[in-house]
């Protein structure tokens, strides 16, 4: 299957679309789709400029199956054309790096959603099991991993936005300080 020809999309239509993906054709991804993700991802900004990141590229059907096995949500994995994992120093070290692999990775979903290529994010928790996997230095971490394909169900590129998929706007933002009053969400429970 190549890339459909699509109209590019803005990048507010890109965000507001955005869905994740995790169920994937087996179709491969054309070399030039790979290229433009990868390099989305390359392009992204970063602390200081330090890009503290390196991107491992998989697609070996038993390299994403044994990755989908270090992470308790990462089984869609398994199924894509393209797995990525974001490799980085150590996040306990240098906090902002997470941040940075978080822009790189949004990056790259964008890039693929406006070639109609689906993707999601994926956190790694068994770190040792994954560094004998993909090789990577000691002195390296891999926290985030994401996966790409074209979706199984096609029509998820086109749906509009669920109505409750986000919070709302004044749910979320405060004007010049925190407005006591405010609806308060923490999905981790604590104080607000």
């Amino acid at each position: 299957m190549t890339s459909p020809s699509l109209s590019p999309l803005s990048v507010q239509t890109a965000i507001r679309t955005k869905r994740a993906i995790r169920k994937f054709t087996p179709d491969p991804l054309p070399d030039d789709a790979l290229h433009a993700i990868l390099n989305a991802g390359r392009r992204a900004q970063s602390s200081k400029n330090m890009q503290a990141w390196h991107f491992i590229a998989i697609r070996d059907r038993a390299t994403l199956e044994a990755l989908s096995k270090c992470g308790d949500f990462a089984g869609h994995l398994a199924g894509a054309a393209l797995g990525l994992a974001i490799i980085t120093p150590d996040p306990e070290i240098r906090f902002n790096v997470m941040f940075d692999a978080g822009q790189s990775a949004a990056y790259m979903q964008l890039a693929a959603w406006e070639l109609g290529i689906g993707s999601c994010l994926a956190t790694i928790y068994q770190h040792d099991q994954a560094r004998a996997l993909l090789g990577f230095p000691a002195d390296m971490h891999l926290r985030i991993a994401l996966s790409f394909g074209y979706p199984l169900e096609p029509e998820k590129l086109t749906l509009p936005p669920r109505k409750t998929g986000r919070r709302t706007f004044d749910e979320v933002i405060h004007w010049d300080r925190w407005e006591e009053g405010k609806a308060g969400y923490n999905p981790f429970g604590g104080s607000r």
